[in-house]
């Protein structure tokens, strides 16, 4: 295509549709607008399919035309930015061929890490030193480039050159990688992307800042490679980019109408709006109403506490279920993820401890030296991170889970890189008992390899357990057929998912509670009495965390109603939801005992207990007589005795659970 005609179209183009933003950008000091791709192509396919193929020509012409447009003064670095691009061009990035060199292309991914900010330089001014011409060399490569020789006819000089004056312009340099959930069984692939001028201001650095998606518009440029200094055949590939736009929606950005705050504000007057939230998480899931509502808190979230002394507590609420397999833990923890901005699912199986916080990387060619490289944790700061199968976190990995669980931060001292991260997120774990299946007689500790230490920073904990019973197998069974298979009302939520994001972003920001004097007596008293009941064989640890936990249940209730008082009746339903926790593990509240079988009212009797409890009994009870190598044939002998079947199998699952070994042949003893 013509250049002249080229430009005549864009000037039209730029007339007719934006002309009245231009002059409003002019006014307000801007240094880009924004350029719809979809009306280019209705005002003129032929430009539109030229821009695409020939994006380099084409934008550097719809600059030129630009300045022939009066709309008062705009900075000499004014750019065009196109977004809206055709689905087509929508290019994964594991699928970049040398095909789409040179054009315009869309990428979508999370930043995984990025340089700092740094002045380039766009122009050159060389002075020649035999005749004074000063000549301007325009830099379009990473190194800087020389004249080639002076362009005074008279002088023709090919050594001689100083520089005397450059113009600067910011740059970042950052990597996205292709999003999780197209690369399953995959390694996702990533892509180097360039950011100039206004794409590096504060505003877009948040933006572009590691844990971020980004959908970027851009042109896919080569770099010849070099190998120990000589030119490879293999060429390196980047995206210049033109625009980019957040895909996922910060707190800040939730746009809250008039509209949507009036419709907030009438549901948290509504005096079932605890029971409505609660229902509206997994409605496709079948009861675990008190896990439902312990999530709702954790969603909406405490008060930070800053003391006098600069310390801080923590106002995120950390949730741990524990159960059998096939109680829709991992169906549940997907669906919160996307409850709220940035939240994240990961699996334990495949999560280390630089995944989770941060790690730092050498990048010397591209983002100059050692650079920080954010974990899914850095990622889902003032958010939520779900991690399911999480006692198979490797030992080594969940020490980095200490500080974050507590303090909110992660330090990291790693080649010349110290820093302390910001790391605000609520945590809902999911793991599976060691034995299979939850096992109400044996302490938590016992049943799930996760240390006491992490234990301890949960504040609720749930036991899931899957017993069979008639009525409530005819309801879930029912429940599944009606929201999967026959019109799916049930799986309907009552305050759909963008209302209740809308909901808690605007609790999160508006409403501040303060404990009252009341509600702070009535968590006391109660945390007061369970530390009197609890002791040693208390299946669940009680300590001070759990007194700070109901305090942060407390707020988020009263978040919940958007009031900044907390009430007594905030404090009374922590309690229960607590009380609730605690009896799921055996744990019973009023007396401090023990107390699994309410059903019937009766304790439960020897034949009732887990084969493996009563193994690890008669272990104990042997190891009196014998110490604490006891020989084999007397443990099976005394099992059978008491009515367990095949206790040989038992304890060979034991010893392949780590919880006996065989010190020497025809012996066993308890880890």
């Amino acid at each position: 295509m013509d250049n002249n005609d080229l430009f005549e179209k864009f000037a039209d183009f730029l007339n007719e549709f934006y002309k009245d933003k231009l002059v409003k950008a002019a006014n307000e000091g801007k240094r880009s607008l924004d350029i719809d791709f979809s009306l280019l192509e209705k005002f003129d396919v032929t430009i539109a399919d030229y821009l695409l193929e020939n994006p380099n020509e084409t934008i550097g012409v719809a600059q030129k035309a630009l300045k022939q447009i009066d709309v008062g003064y705009l900075d000499d670095n004014f750019r065009l930015r196109f977004f809206n691009l055709p689905p087509s061009k929508d290019i994964r990035i594991r699928n970049i061929r040398s095909e789409h060199i040179g054009k315009m292309i869309v990428i979508d991914g999370f930043v995984k890490r990025a340089s700092e900010v740094r002045p380039e330089v766009s122009e050159a001014i060389f002075q020649c030193l035999d005749c004074g011409s000063n000549l301007t060399i325009i830099q379009t490569e990473r190194m800087m480039h020389a004249p080639i020789e002076c362009e005074n006819p008279a002088c023709r000089n090919r050594k001689s050159f100083k520089l005397v004056d450059q113009k600067l312009y910011d740059a970042r340099w950052v990597v996205v990688e292709e999003p999780f959930e197209i690369t399953e069984g995959e390694r996702p692939s990533d892509l180097r992307v360039y950011l100039k001028e206004d794409l590096t201001s504060p505003k877009m650095q948040n933006k572009t800042d590691p844990g971020n998606r980004i959908k970027t518009v851009g042109v896919l440029k080569e770099l010849p490679r070099r190998i120990k200094g000589t030119p490879s055949r293999q060429m390196e590939i980047y995206l210049e980019a033109n625009h980019v736009e957040s895909v996922e929606t910060e707190w800040e950005e939730l746009e809250i109408t008039p509209e949507t705050e009036r419709k907030i504000l009438e549901l948290s007057k509504d005096p079932e709006i605890y029971t409505k939230l609660t229902n509206s998480i997994a409605p496709a899931i079948y009861g675990l109403d008190d896990v439902k509502q312990a999530i709702t808190m954790q969603l909406f979230s405490g008060e930070t506490h800053i003391q006098k002394d600069r310390s801080r507590v923590r106002g995120d609420i950390h949730v741990l279920l524990v159960g059998d397999p096939s109680t829709a833990k991992s169906a549940l923890m997907k669906v919160v993820s996307g409850l709220i901005p940035r939240g994240r699912y990961v699996s334990g199986k495949g999560v280390t401890g630089a995944g989770l916080t941060a790690t730092v990387v050498k990048d010397e060619e591209f983002l100059g030296g050692w650079v920080l490289e954010a974990g899914a944790l850095v990622m889902t700061n003032r958010s939520l991170c779900a991690i399911d199968e999480f006692e198979k976190i490797e030992k080594t990995d969940l020490v980095a889970l200490h500080e974050m669980m507590e303090q909110q931060t992660i330090s990291i001292a790693k080649a010349n890189i110290v820093a302390t991260l910001p790391a605000m997120t609520a945590i809902l774990a999911g793991g599976n008992p060691k034995l299979g299946r939850f096992d109400p007689y044996l302490p938590i500790k016992e049943q799930i390899d996760i240390p006491e230490t992490i234990l301890s920073r949960f504040d609720l904990k749930f036991a899931l357990r899957d017993i069979p019973n008639v009525e409530t197998d005819a309801k879930v069974t029912e429940h599944i057929l009606l929201s999967r298979h026959f019109g799916g009302e049930e799986a309907t939520p009552i305050v759909d998912n963008d209302t209740f994001k809308k909901y808690v972003a605007y609790a999160r920001k508006n409403c501040h509670p303060k404990l009252s004097r009341e509600a702070a007596d009535e968590i006391k008293n109660f945390y007061l009495g369970l530390r009197e009941h609890s002791g040693e064989d208390s299946p669940i640890a009680i300590t001070p965390r759990q007194y700070e936990a109901l305090i942060r249940l407390t707020e988020s209730s009263a978040k919940i109603q958007l009031r900044n008082n907390v009430t007594t009746e905030d404090a009374i339903r922590a309690i229960n939801l607590m009380k609730a926790s605690l009896r799921q593990f055996g744990f019973e509240p009023e007396t401090g005992k023990i107390d699994i079988d309410r059903a019937d009212g009766a304790r439960a009797t020897s034949a009732q207990r887990s084969k493996i409890r009563i193994v690890l009994d008669v272990i104990d009870e042997l190891g009196k007589t014998y110490g604490k190598d006891v020989p084999f044939d007397e443990v099976v002998k005394m099992c059978r005795m008491q009515g367990v079947e095949s206790p040989e199998e038992i304890l060979k699952k034991m010893q392949q659970e780590g919880i006996a070994f065989n010190p020497r042949p025809g012996m066993i003893s308890k880890v």
